[in-house]
Parts: structure tokens; C-alpha cells; sequence
């Protein structure tokens, strides 16, 4: 709280009065001008409190009235259960989840799988603007190889973005890549070889699990609560027990669970990872998309031993077909400029100026506030479907931020049918399985409300839940 700016730290006081019903759905919240005045602080400073709660979801303004706490119906469904430790493996899901994806990129699908946002989510125009610029303007360089670390004065505004995940570096500290999972390869590459073990979130990214197979590597996963994260005492346990040579990670927004570990935890998790010497890899590529920003910073913000390489990407929030990431890896940062030197050089010379030039002049952070309006809205609609549509026994996450959603249904249903089922039905959905090396979540499916809410979506849902409940029907 104290890191909070002062509109954030109203933001959140109203917030926790609303949620223990000081005010209830329907009452009208306090005046801006009462507000200010019991508070000692500017109208505009209440102004924009109540904004930062306008996109929470949590209060709505009406014409002439005053702001007004909105009615959300209650979502009565739990959240899923924390998996178990298992053994560490060679990563043997590959096959299978190469298979899953394919099936999954067939046109025409409702695309309920995949994390990737629709395009009325990205800022296409104002980027299509930078990319005509570019082109025409400084044709020469844009069509020209670009050479580790990357563009210069991309490298700065990455730099300063980093200051609101509360990371301080300046520009010849970052490295531009192809996207987070080129990053990723490249913090594993310098850190490991193959044989060794790596620690993972369970349910896991499924890129990761790909990536460990590719490299060699055994992977140990460990399980994740879905509100605040990668279980310390679980970490702890298998440390003591096996040689991890290096952790991945993501702090804040995990996918798929979307939990975020708080600040004190955080520091906690370095503590534990110094003591047994583990190497840290923090994929931070949903840290923008916060609900409530700043309420967590990322786990780099709190490394004093230069222990985390940190990387990220615009895929979900400027576009995934730029191609545009990066990594901030430390002390390794001339073996990862040799690495990418000798293999791709750098990004994409055109994306990595016109992303630039975005950056600086585009209207990044106006775009952020709307698509996290946007992503907030589309999470509880979801969410208000699932429970209303999937069968009796459903679990399912509470997202403070990002565009995912973790559902675990009754243990009797095999997503794996429910995916090949819901192809026949022109829906796509990302099933449990490919989160995870073992076989904890085969009851469970990752969706994507990266989608502008429609009577087409809800009925597609509606349709998962219905397939779901004759799938829990069926005998053993």
C-alpha cells in the first residue's frame, strides 16, 4: 500500500469498504466534492480514483447523480484446488500438445483456446500510422538488419516502462527479441544445459514445457495457488530434494491460473531461491494488463543479487505479430547478445521502429486503460456463463487482471473429449493437459475472454457446458 500512489490508495480504501458492504450494490458512494473534503486532497485527485474503480468494475457513474456501486451477481463457484508434487520428468506432452494447438488454429473456430487477444483489442490503426512512417520516412534503416541489443531508442522506452513494473535499468540493460518465448529460450540457454532440472508453475505454460523438451531439460512442477501464486513451501520441499538449477516463473498474471504473488512473498521466494542457489527466469508478459495498477510489482523490482532474468513482450497488448520482446538479463547479458548475435540478430528492423515510434507518441497508456476496461468486463461475463451453463462441481479462477480464465470441471470429464467435441461445434479451447507434464489437470480447460462479449460467445459457451454435463453423465 504504501508504493501506491494517493488516487490508488482511495481507490483501494473505497474498494475494501464496498466489499465488506459499507456501501451496497446499488447505494450511491460519496460525492467527489465530500470526498475531497473529508479526505484533504483535490477533486481531481478523487476524480481519478473513482475512474481507476470504473474500471475495476466496481462503481458506475450516472448522468447527473453521482457514482453508484454496480450490481454484479455473486459468483458462487470456488476456486480450483492446488495440485500435488510430482517427480521431476522429461517433458513427454510435446506431441500432444503440438497436436491440441493445430487442431486448434483451423479458420473459422471460435477461439476460446488460445491467449491471444481479437483485434478490436489492438491498436491497429495507430500502429498501421507508425509502420507507414517508419517506411516512408527512414526507409534506409527500416529496411536494414537490425543487431543485438536492438534499437536503441525502443530499448529506451522499454526502459522506461520498466519504472512502472518498479524496475529501474536504463536502455544498454535491455535486449530486444522475437517475443517472450525467444527470450525465454535464450535466459534457459545461458543458464542450463541439457539434463538439468528447472522449476515450473503448475499448471504451467505450455510453451515452457515445449521449450524444456526442445533444450533437454527435466522439469519439476510446482504447484500454484490461484490467487497468490507459486507455493513457497513447495519450492522449498523439492529444492531440498533435487539440484534446480534454475526457476520460471511468472510473478504477476500467471497463465493459466492468472494468481500474482504479493510483494512480501515475493522477497521471501529470493530469499529461498538465494539459499539454494537457483537462478530465476520471470516471464512477465501480462504485467500491463493489472486490474488494479500497481497493486503488484514484478519480482525483478525486489532482486538485489542480480538472481532474475526478467523478460516480457507486447503480444498482448500492442499485437502478437509483431513480434516485439525483451529480456533484461544482468549479468548474462553479453552471453545472450553473443547467443542472439550468432542467431537471429536481433527483432524484426521495420516492427522494432515502428513500435518505437508508437511508444512514445501513440497513446500507449490510453490503450492500456481501455483494454483493461475491456478485458474486466469480458472475465465476469465468462465467468457469470460458466457458472450458469457448466455443469454442477465446476471450479473456476477470480482473475485480478489479464484475459484468461482457469476452469476445473468435475473430475470425470476428459477435456481432451471436450476439446475434439467442441471442434465438431466450431469452438476451440485449450484443454488441461497441455498445462502439465502429468496428469492432474485433464479435467480442466483454459478460455480466452481475450473476445468482445456476444450472443455468439455466450452460446458457444453454453455449448461447452452442455457438452461438459453429458461428458460428467457418462458411465466410467
Amino acid at each position: 500500500m504504501t508504493n501506491l500512489l494517493l488516487y490508488q490508495r482511495i481507490a483501494h480504501q473505497l474498494a475494501e469498504d464496498i466489499r465488506q458492504g459499507v456501501y451496497r450494490p446499488g447505494e450511491r458512494v460519496p460525492s467527489v466534492r465530500k470526498m475531497s473534503m473529508q479526505l484533504n486532497v483535490s477533486h481531481a485527485t478523487v476524480l481519478q480514483a473513482y475512474a481507476n474503480l470504473e474500471d475495476q468494475g466496481m462503481i458506475r457513474a450516472r448522468p447527473q447523480s453521482g457514482f453508484y456501486v454496480h450490481h454484479t451477481p455473486a459468483l458462487t463457484a470456488p476456486t480450483p484446488d492446488i495440485a500435488q508434487v510430482e517427480r521431476p520428468t522429461l517433458v513427454t506432452r510435446s506431441s500432444i500438445i503440438n497436436q491440441v494447438l493445430s487442431e486448434s488454429r483451423r479458420d473459422g473456430l471460435i477461439p476460446l483456446g488460445a491467449a491471444v487477444p481479437h483485434v478490436d483489442y489492438l491498436p491497429a490503426r495507430a500502429l498501421h500510422q507508425q509502420l507507414a512512417k517508419v517506411t516512408r520516412f527512414q526507409s534506409q534503416r527500416a529496411f536494414s538488419y537490425m543487431f543485438s541489443p536492438g534499437y536503441e531508442p525502443l530499448r529506451r522506452q522499454v526502459a522506461i516502462r520498466m519504472r512502472d513494473a518498479g524496475v529501474v535499468v536504463g536502455p544498454e540493460e535491455v535486449v530486444i527479441t522475437h517475443g517472450c518465448v525467444d527470450a525465454l529460450q535464450m535466459s534457459l540457454r545461458v543458464l542450463t544445459k541439457p539434463g538439468d532440472l528447472i522449476a515450473a508453475e503448475s499448471p504451467s505454460y505450455y510453451g515452457l514445457l515445449q521449450l524444456a523438451d526442445l533444450l533437454g531439460l527435466k522439469v519439476i512442477e510446482i504447484p500454484c495457488d490461484p490467487d497468490t501464486g507459486l507455493s513457497l513451501e513447495a519450492l522449498q520441499l523439492a529444492a531440498s530434494q533435487w539440484p534446480i538449477k534454475a526457476l520460471v516463473l511468472t510473478a504477476r498474471l500467471s497463465n493459466p491460473l492468472g494468481g500474482s504473488i504479493p510483494d512480501a512473498r515475493q522477497k521471501q521466494l529470493l530469499k529461498l531461491t538465494a539459499n539454494f542457489d537457483i537462478q530465476v527466469v520471470e516471464d512477465d508478459i501480462y504485467g500491463e494488463l493489472l486490474f488494479d495498477v500497481g497493486s503488484v510489482r514484478a519480482l525483478k523490482s525486489n532482486d538485489t543479487e542480480g538472481r532474475v532474468i526478467y523478460c516480457s513482450s507486447f503480444s498482448k497488448t500492442i499485437s502478437p505479430g509483431v513480434r516485439i520482446g525483451w529480456i533484461i538479463p544482468g549479468r548474462y547479458r553479453e552471453e545472450v547478445q553473443r547467443l542472439q548475435t550468432f542467431s537471429t540478430h536481433s527483432a524484426c528492423s521495420v516492427t522494432q521502429m515502428a513500435v518505437s515510434s508508437y511508444l512514445e507518441n501513440g497513446g500507449y497508456d490510453r490503450h492500456l486503460r481501455y483494454i483493461r476496461h475491456e478485458y474486466r468486463k469480458n472475465i465476469s461475463a465468462v465467468q457469470l456463463a460458466v457458472q450458469r451453463y457448466f455443469p454442477e462441481g465446476t471450479q473456476m479462477t477470480r482473475p485480478t487482471g489479464g484475459f484468461i480464465l482457469w476452469v476445473s470441471l468435475p473430475a470425470r470429464v476428459n477435456t481432451k473429449e471436450l476439446h475434439v467435441q467442441a471442434l465438431e461445434r466450431g469452438i476451440s479451447i485449450a484443454p488441461g493437459l497441455i498445462f502439465s507434464n502429468t496428469e492432474q489437470f485433464n479435467h480442466c480447460v483454459r478460455l480466452n475472454c481475450g473476445l468482445p462479449w456476444s450472443t455468439e460467445a455466450e452460446r458457444a459457451l453454453k455449448t461447452l457446458g452442455e457438452l461438459a454435463g453429458e461428458l460428467c453423465r457418462q458411465p466410467n
